[in-house]
């Protein structure tokens, strides 16, 4: 047999569970989805302009955390250009397309932002 004995008061976890399931908790994980796809969109290097117009993102949510995912549905034989822009890559001719960090200097105050709400 299991026992368990606590003390004190539920107060603090009963109130963040109230507010992480509120309408009010997802409307702001929306605004900061809708922002991040703005700013990547607008950082993102052109060519075409099809990868950044192709940002979009999710809200997932499971029993253990919730989270905003960006992502880009630019994907060319199964590649994802937004990657090989981030991260550079080699061409067929042995060439290279050097890095472009991009996406960290836009998150990044993203987060600091989630975060301070």
């Amino acid at each position: 047999m299991i026992t368990v004995t606590t003390r004190g008061s539920w107060d603090n976890i009963e109130r963040y569970l109230k507010k992480t399931s509120s309408p009010e908790f997802f409307a702001i994980l929306d605004k900061y989805g809708a922002q991040g796809v703005a700013a990547l969109a607008a950082a993102t290097p052109t060519d075409s302009g099809l990868t950044a117009q192709s940002w979009f993102y999710e809200i997932k949510r499971t029993k253990n955390y919730y989270s905003i995912r960006w992502k880009n549905s630019n994907i060319v034989d199964g590649i994802p250009i937004a990657v090989l822009i981030q991260y550079g890559h080699g061409t067929g001719t042995g060439g290279y397309v050097v890095a472009r960090d991009y996406i960290n200097p836009v998150v990044r105050p993203l987060f600091e932002q989630i975060l301070n709400e």
